[in-house]
């Protein structure tokens, strides 16, 4: 088991993915304002690795310091731009299974990643796989206080060149600042969104 360095858990790396669209895949320009993603991920020790274990209580019960840490970076990168979509994904290491993964991504985790970023009423979409370094993983996004805005059903798509290792999870939390870029298949306009409910 390598040292822990922040609270129980061993993190070998951070790592931040940030994109800025400013058209669509056509060339169109954007709509008022550009289509910022980013990504805030950590390449952490899987204390599960190459063995099964019932109770994966020590990585939930745990984790609520993790998604503050998340939450902190996540407001530093948005700055003054306000967060609108998020989604997170775990890739596992080959030494480890999905459900290792899972594990660091409960309401534990994500709850004070919406409270850094503004708040956020519906769940958060989420992914995974078991995969070694260089893996590509589509994280999904949609609206934080209502799961009915169509428009802002997207995904952002990171790599990690060394990452995860056998014995690692790859935990990552995405945001977005809008919506897809001209988005036009109707549903509830982000404009509407009561947020009271997560869904409308």
């Amino acid at each position: 088991m390598p040292t822990p360095n922040f609270g129980a858990y061993h993190i070998r790396k951070w790592f931040t993915h940030v994109e800025d669209a400013l058209a669509n895949e056509t060339g169109q320009l954007h709509d008022g304002l550009s289509l910022r993603k980013f990504v805030v991920s950590a390449a952490i020790h899987n204390p599960y690795a190459h063995r099964f274990s019932v109770d994966l209580g020590d990585v939930v019960d745990r984790s609520d310091e993790l998604g503050r840490e998340f939450g902190r970076r996540a407001a530093e990168i948005a700055g003054d731009v306000a967060v609108q979509s998020y989604g997170k994904a775990a890739i596992v290491g080959i030494g480890g299974e999905y459900e290792h993964g899972n594990a660091f991504l409960t309401q534990t985790f994500a709850d004070p990643v919406r409270k850094a970023i503004g708040g956020g009423k519906s769940w958060v979409p989420s992914t995974g796989k078991v995969a070694g370094p260089g893996a590509t993983i589509d994280i999904p996004l949609a609206h934080k206080d209502a799961l009915y805005v169509r428009s802002h059903y997207d995904t952002v798509s990171v790599s990690y060149g060394d990452a995860p290792r056998a014995d690692e999870v790859v935990i990552a939390f995405a945001f977005a600042s809008r919506g897809r870029l001209h988005a036009r298949l109707g549903g509830l306009d982000a404009a509407d969104v009561r947020g009271d409910d997560g869904l409308h």
